[in-house]
């Protein structure tokens, strides 16, 4: 995808180049897996997204409003795998950069588990997801998901290995990811929410969790209207 970025096919023109840029985006700033060299460490307490700072009040969502629509009572046996607790989780108001100086608000939230990652994100373009369709070189699927336009799409996590004599960190391609991205409204207007799973023993997500966890999830997050 980042060879698409900055050397688009002919015919892409700026909303294919700005599609592209904020898919990108958000496999890499939601889908970061990090993989250090330690050994010892024992289990962390049950997640919780309630040290998170608020974010300044711009009337979109907020990353910790992701974190704690994502972070439900539920999550796990959504995922199915019921007896496993969520091990870390936050959120952050982060953006995404184009060409021109112009960046996008996309707010994030992760939840981790000893299966599954799980992202939350939510970009305020005015790209309907319809457009990503035909523009991107995706893995794709065309789908409806609660009454909006929705596309199913893979990737790949980043893995970045720290070392403990302090040389320098190594990067590589991580775990395969899935992810359904579905319209902000049933218009297509504009704007997007991505669900993204990536299982940490490196086998790809199956589409049926996915769509599951994205459907109960969404419907949680503030700002949504249900058939609108």
């Amino acid at each position: 995808m980042a060879e698409k970025i900055g050397t688009p096919e002919n015919g892409h023109n700026a909303w294919g180049q700005a599609v592209a840029a904020v898919a990108l985006f958000a496999v890499i700033a939601a889908g970061l897996w990090v993989s250090e060299a330690t050994s010892g460490n024992s289990g962390p307490p049950a997640a919780t997204c309630s040290d998170e700072e608020p974010g300044k009040s711009t009337g979109r969502v907020t990353g910790k409003q992701l974190c704690e629509a994502l972070l439900r009572p539920d999550l796990a046996e959504l995922l199915g795998t019921p007896t496993e607790t969520a091990k870390t989780a936050f959120g952050n108001d982060g953006s995404a950069g184009l060409e021109g100086g112009k960046d996008i608000p996309m707010p994030t939230a992760e939840v981790e588990f000893d299966t599954y990652t799980v992202t939350l994100s939510a970009t305020y373009d005015d790209l309907p997801v319809t457009a990503s369709y035909d523009v991107l070189g995706w893995d794709e699927t065309q789908r409806t998901v609660l009454g909006r336009p929705a596309v199913l799409y893979s990737n790949r996590t980043i893995r970045i290995n720290f070392r403990l004599d302090g040389g320098d960190a190594e990067s590589g391609t991580g775990v395969p990811l899935r992810s359904v991205m579905v319209a902000q409204d049933a218009k297509d207007s504009g704007g997007s929410y991505d669900v993204t799973l990536w299982r940490s023993d490196g086998m790809v997500p199956d589409d049926a969790v996915l769509l599951r966890v994205a459907e109960k999830v969404l419907p949680t997050v503030p700002g949504w209207t249900a058939g609108s």
